[in-house]
């Protein structure tokens, strides 16, 4: 399940990933929030929380974010991963050589410095 996180600033998106994650995830909670945020801002500012094994990620929701990052390809500003699997934050690293932007991974206990990074909020 993909929840919106509602305290950060307008220009960040916050998703939070937990349980069994679907391509319905992607198509009824962050598709409809990237347009906002990209017609609103111009470009993503975005933070996933994910407090699910990444084997719960369906092939669907696999292809749903492949797509999207495709989609916004020029648009990715900052991208902070939180999440307390070391592959997955390594992984989020890897970004940075596949599309513009920053892209950062944090362990959960490191949320606060995640939001800060990405919000621009010191």
């Amino acid at each position: 399940m993909l929840e919106h996180i509602k305290y950060l600033p307008a220009h960040v998106l916050g998703m939070h990933a937990a349980g069994h994650v679907t391509i319905g995830d992607y198509e009824k909670a962050l598709r409809p929030l990237l347009e906002q945020q990209v017609k609103q801002t111009g470009r993503i500012n975005f933070l996933l929380v994910l407090e699910t094994n990444i084997k719960n990620f369906t092939a669907g929701a696999w292809c749903g974010n492949i797509r999207l990052g495709l989609k916004y390809f020029t648009r990715w500003n900052k991208v902070a991963v939180v999440t307390d699997q070391d592959g997955v934050r390594e992984f989020s690293h890897l970004f940075k050589y596949i599309l513009p932007g920053k892209f950062t991974g944090y362990k959960l206990e490191e949320l606060d410095e995640a939001v800060k990074w990405v919000t621009g909020i010191k």
